[in-house]
């Protein structure tokens, strides 16, 4: 005789197989899915799959992910140029540290809270892409360098450098810094050449800082399509880096570092003067990245897989030649997003929860209410900032949930 308790829980499971049959491969009947957050916080995945994730959310394709991970790993030892991998496209410590296990000698950062996030999961060697230029974030570049004397971070101010010398002598420590200088970015990088030199030449008379070297980013580059097209803009955005490297030298001045490089650019920049790399979107790809294309074909970059995508669940089904999906502007949803597998639909939005998936007549298979796509997504710096955590999964399973702990917020920057 069943109680009332296990008559209701059939009954809700009976209900949910009938109404979303072509789930079914899931066994929803029987998942304890009011003990969901309670399983993955003690890792218990049995039986977990993509169908009972709550949506919309981010799932890694593990094997793609360690495909991505070997192969920059690969070329970094192969060529030898460093890997110093930026953390700002997936924000976990669970990627940074497998990216350091394969060979990374550090990571990079857009923020302080970053910085302080990786460093205190115990991983070495971060270097933080932005000057302290306000005293909050002066004070705690300052206090990680007590706590940690493999920090990094760069300075492209004179005034700036003289405000780290006096914290840094207030707390009787050596700060590691590196200038930062102008690569085709407006946004930072003192002027190449004199400029960059006397300021180098600066840091090195001041008694508690310790130049590391130069910081060089070609933002440009990374996205500039065709793989020649591509190689000229890096060499030409890098050419004044080259310049301040040639006069730092003959000033007398260490180059312990040249930093910087991209996804689109990691198989060109030691040619030009780099020692280390700052790659991050190759763990993921997105959709926009696809389209640069790559060394061996114009049209589409095959170097790294998409190995991350937003799972959508279709809700609703009324018009002809679209559905309603989750996946809306909070969600990030963004025209150049594409569908995984299903190239006839198109992406757009209806609102901050509401998503839309639309196709012409001519168009291949339509979604049904209920069923579930897979999007990759058009901005992995953006896109990650939207979700706290990663589903990781192996096929259809879920294997492991990785949170994303560096998402944006006041206590996070």
């Amino acid at each position: 005789m069943f109680t009332r308790r296990q008559f209701i829980a059939t009954s809700a499971g009976t209900l949910v197989a009938t109404a979303l049959p072509h789930i079914a491969r899931a066994d929803v009947k029987n998942f304890p899915f009011a003990e969901f957050e309670q399983r993955i916080a003690r890792k218990d995945f049995k039986g977990m799959t993509k169908d009972m994730l709550p949506t919309p959310c981010m799932v890694v394709d593990i094997d793609l992910f360690e495909k991505n991970l070997r192969t920059m790993a690969d070329y970094a030892k192969k060529t030898g140029i460093s890997l110093r991998p930026h953390v700002k496209v997936h924000k976990s410590v669970d990627v940074a540290q497998r990216q350091i296990a394969l060979g990374a000698i550090g990571l990079t950062t857009a923020t302080i809270a970053e910085s302080e996030l990786m460093s205190n999961a115990g991983i070495k060697g971060v270097l933080w892409t932005k000057q302290p230029a306000s005293v909050n974030n002066l004070m705690r570049a300052i206090a990680l360098t007590r706590k940690d004397p493999t920090f990094m971070f760069v300075v492209d101010d004179p005034r700036v450098a003289d405000q780290v010398q006096e914290a840094a002598a207030a707390a009787r420590v050596k700060a590691r810094v590196a200038v930062a200088v102008y690569a085709g970015l407006k946004r930072q990088g003192i002027e190449n050449g004199r400029p960059a030199v006397d300021l180098a030449s600066r840091i090195m008379k001041s008694k508690n800082i310790q130049l590391e070297g130069f910081m060089a980013y070609s933002g440009y580059a990374s996205h500039t399509k065709t793989f020649a097209a591509r190689c000229k803009k890096s060499q030409e955005d890098l050419s004044g880096v080259n310049e301040t490297i040639e006069l730092a030298r003959k000033s007398g001045l260490p180059i312990g570092i040249v930093s910087g490089g991209s996804t689109g650019t990691y198989n060109m920049d030691k040619a030009f003067g780099l020692t280390e790399l700052e790659c991050g979107s190759y763990v993921f790809m997105d959709s926009i990245y696809r389209e640069v294309g790559g060394q061996s074909d114009d049209a589409v970059y095959t170097d790294f897989e998409n190995s991350l995508t937003v799972l959508v669940t279709v809700d609703s089904k009324h018009h002809h030649g679209q559905v309603s999906t989750d996946y809306g502007n909070k969600a990030l949803a963004r025209p150049t997003d594409t569908v995984k597998g299903k190239p006839w639909l198109k992406v757009s939005t209806e609102g901050a929860e509401y998503g839309i998936l639309s196709w012409s007549d001519a168009g291949g298979e339509e979604p049904k209410v209920g069923d579930r796509v897979e999007i990759y997504c058009s901005n992995l710096d953006m896109s990650t900032n939207c979700y706290d955590r990663y589903y990781i999964a192996k096929g259809n399973d879920i294997i492991d949930v990785w949170p994303i702990m560096g998402r944006s917020g006041a206590a996070q920057r």
